[in-house]
């Protein structure tokens, strides 16, 4: 038996890498729309966010809050992929009614991604988000490319991370 022509030593090699694929994205208006701009806003720890630092790279905004199961569910996913994937910006914007409690889940998840409180609900009104989890994946250029609701899968969220890149 001859070894197919694209193996070589047991890996197989892909012929045409082409494009990558995002995963089917949940309907929203912001696809295909750059991403809203994100300014004068704290991270629980204190320091100011610096998302003009983002330019030139992929970016992975997620809205969550403790009392939202499937974000619980989610969260650990999306510390996995941030880990992952060090070169992508990763934002987690918690939607709870204080910083306490928004501080007690990242906390509690491990979260090492900046993560801010949604004070007022200014940047879950301006992302338009109506369900919760929710999460944004722009490319490099700033462009939102992929929007992942309460179905979302840790595979959709690796593929989507890495298509943007």
């Amino acid at each position: 038996m001859r070894p197919h022509p694209l193996a070589l030593g047991g890996l197989v090699v892909a012929a045409c890498a082409g494009p990558a694929v995002y995963p089917v994205s949940s309907p929203h208006p912001l696809l295909a729309k750059p991403l809203p701009q994100i300014r004068h806003c704290q991270t629980l720890d204190g320091r100011p966010l610096e998302a003009q630092a983002w330019s030139g790279h992929p970016v992975l905004v997620k809205f969550f809050a403790s009392y939202c199961q499937p974000c619980k569910d989610t969260l650990p996913a999306t510390e996995r992929v941030h880990e992952a994937h060090p070169e992508v910006a990763f934002l987690g914007i918690d939607e709870d009614e204080s910083p306490e409690a928004a501080s007690a889940l990242a906390q509690r998840y491990g979260l090492t991604f900046p993560v801010v409180h949604d004070d007022g609900n200014v940047l879950s009104g301006r992302f338009r988000v109506d369900t919760m989890p929710m999460t944004f994946v722009a490319d490099s250029a700033g462009v939102v490319r992929w929007v992942g609701g309460a179905g979302q899968t840790e595979e959709d969220l690796r593929q989507a991370v890495a298509a943007a890149r």
